[in-house]
């Protein structure tokens, strides 16, 4: 085949991904020097389309980088009024007390927010300041001169469904290059997994660990709606089958958005976290607020939930890693939202001074040593024993070991220095034979709700006259190998229903990808025990499209 040729566009930064790390990133840029030219390409069909977030938002990363940003009619509207904290039993709830937890738990001063209208929002801000944003346009595949990144290829369509190779309309798309490559695009994103790969960024750093997280939007009776109140139950139904929790937050015109988060270091390959989140709303104390209610949207999302051991080294050659591509979730505040601006400012801040320089295509080293020593990594570092105690010794452990630890950190030193994380999530995945099946109820159609029925509240559009941009290493392992020996979970972890075992009649079974489904949350680049899937971008702007709301 010919070499494909491609036209070439220049850029300062080029920035993938129009999340709260890449946007903010943008704005920073642009603050500091209005001439600096500056591109975001976003994947999604516009921006916010691939964030289903409702989110309690610290602000200060926002307050770092927009101070005036009350008076800038930000859709940041419902400050949290109450915290409820309750551990669920499969027929009621005991309530956990406030006082004994320590200050950083505290919800005050934070907002209840839909992070897809705040990126939104946060976009038209770097517009006005002259960022050139061009949503529709994913990221294939990286550029190098030598050993740096130079940028990214973006806007390919057309490749042939079958082969992969160009079709009859082929478009071959276009290299933005950058003195500086910024990756911001998420948890698990296909061009960060390469660099960090390529430069072994993990080396000397734990294994990042994962959840995912399920959510749906609710409109319910405005008698039973509470506004600016945040409610976290840990417990039932999981029990010891897994680590996670749920959230339910109350945002404004009595919507609800109802959350599930299942820590993807499971070992029993029969458990099913899709249908652990559907049982979790039959609980009498989540059914009675959902009921005479409807659900208008559903997303999942994996969350990267390592902390400060897992996160990476964050820089290579002409490129920087940022927000959820490092890996910043504070997991028992579940928020990560207020690093990613934190980061993105960081980022915006080392490649300006390196270009005023004259510098262009090094390791922005200051922008590591900001992340690691400034507010995030002191934000992290607090919390960083919270998850691997609770994988290693249990709920009750970690509440009361976690607890106690984060108290301790408040004054600056921690009784158990710094724990490490085991395994990688993949690994810690079981075989099937030491395990029981688990027998859930079958959805009611009110307040749960099959797979695909859900995903149809996602607005996922995929065009199918192209690849499945779900590859696998090797065909022949979901049914030589984890079939046999792990009851294959790709049935069971997507919570699309992407992936099918086929048994027909006096037919071998068949795996079968329905990559039309893909909500792309990662989870099975992430979890699969062979590591056979690789999730890779696809072309256009597929993927869901989460309501504007």
């Amino acid at each position: 085949m010919s070499q494909i040729v491609r036209e070439k566009m220049e850029y300062d930064v080029v920035i993938v991904g129009a999340g709260p790390a890449g946007l903010s990133a943008a704005i920073r840029l642009k603050q500091l020097d209005p001439n600096r030219s500056v591109v975001v390409l976003e994947k999604g069909s516009e921006v916010g389309a691939h964030i289903l977030s409702g989110a309690v938002l610290d602000p200060s990363g926002l307050d770092a980088l927009l101070p005036e940003w009350r008076s800038m009619d930000a859709p940041i509207k419902v400050p949290v009024k109450e915290d409820n904290f309750y551990m669920l039993g499969p027929a009621g709830q005991i309530r956990i007390p406030n006082f004994p937890m320590p200050p950083l738990m505290n919800n005050h001063g934070n907002y209840i927010v839909s992070m897809g209208n705040v990126c939104r929002w946060m976009a038209g801000v770097a517009e006005g300041l002259g960022v050139e944003i061009f949503p529709g346009m994913s990221c294939s595949e990286l550029v190098y001169d030598g050993d740096r990144v130079a940028g990214v290829v973006a806007g390919e369509f057309g490749r042939d469904p079958a082969t992969g190779e160009p079709g009859p309309n082929y478009e071959p798309g276009m290299e933005l290059l950058g003195k500086y490559v910024f990756l911001s695009e998420g948890v698990r994103g296909s061009l960060a997994k390469e660099v960090i790969a390529k430069y072994e960024l993990s080396k000397g750093h734990c294994s990042q660990k994962f959840g995912i997280g399920m959510k749906e939007i609710w409109e319910i009776d405005p008698a039973k709606h509470r506004e600016g109140t945040v409610t976290h139950t840990m417990g039932w139904p999981l029990g010891s089958n897994a680590g996670g929790g749920s959230f339910i937050y109350h945002l404004e015109n009595n919507q609800v958005y109802v959350g599930f988060v299942v820590h993807l270091n499971y070992e029993n390959p029969h458990l099913y976290p899709y249908m652990e989140f559907q049982r979790f709303k039959h609980h009498p104390m989540v059914a009675e607020l959902l009921k005479g209610g409807k659900r208008v949207a559903y997303g999942a999302r994996a969350i990267s939930e390592g902390g400060y051991q897992s996160m990476p080294k964050m820089v290579a050659p002409g490129v920087a890693l940022l927000g959820c591509s490092v890996g910043m979730v504070n997991v028992p505040r579940i928020k990560g939202n207020h690093n990613a601006m934190l980061s993105g400012k960081a980022a915006a801040e080392a490649a300006h001074e390196a270009i005023n320089a004259g510098r262009s295509g090094d390791e922005l080293s200051s922008y590591e040593t900001e992340v690691r020593t400034g507010a995030i990594g002191k934000d992290l570092k607090k919390v960083r024993n919270v998850k691997p105690m609770w994988s290693k010794y249990g709920l009750v452990a970690s509440l009361i070991g976690g607890g106690l630890d984060m108290w301790t950190n408040t004054l600056g030193f921690s009784l158990f220095g710094t724990l490490r994380h085991g395994k990688t999530d993949a690994a810690a995945t079981g075989e099937a034979k030491n395990f029981k099946p688990i027998d859930y109820p079958k959805p009611d159609g009110k307040l749960s709700f099959d797979r695909l029925t859900n995903v149809a509240f996602s607005f996922t559009n995929h065009d199918e006259a192209q690849p499945a941009h779900l590859k696998l290493k090797d065909p022949s392992i979901p049914i030589s190998v984890n079939l046999p020996k792990y009851a294959e979970p790709a049935q069971r972890y997507c919570p699309a229903g992407v992936y099918e075992v086929v048994a027909e009649e006096g037919k071998d079974p068949r795996f079968v990808i329905n990559f039309q489904n893909c909500v792309h949350c990662k989870t099975c680049d992430i979890k699969d025990p062979s590591q056979n899937i690789t999730w890779t971008t696809p072309q256009g702007a597929g993927g869901p499209n989460y309501p504007n709301m």
